[in-house]
């Protein structure tokens, strides 16, 4: 039984399966040079990134230093608060 798939003319492919061939392997260069292209893109935006990376850390630091600076002064009112009311009303 003959192979269906072997091309009676003898070439590698039907004479209209060559320009099929010959499209998609021109489709698969272009789509390895625009992958190659966003490989790029995103290694310089992960550098971008990373330098920004650093000044986030800091400010991240120093409001958290405030709002921890911030709890720690409202207790100390707060216990002020209490230690004046309680010399006021003789509890201690």
């Amino acid at each position: 039984m003959p192979d269906t798939l072997e091309p009676p003319g003898g070439g590698r492919y039907p004479a209209d399966m060559e320009s099929r061939v010959a499209v998609l392997e021109q489709i698969a260069r272009a789509t390895t040079a625009s992958l190659e292209r966003i490989e790029r893109r995103l290694d310089v935006m992960d550098r971008r990134m990373d330098g920004l990376g650093a000044e986030y850390r800091s400010d991240f630091r120093w409001l958290l230093g405030v709002i921890l600076g911030g709890f720690a002064t409202m207790l100390g009112a707060f216990g002020a608060t209490l230690g004046v009311m309680a010399h006021g009303f003789h509890w201690l």
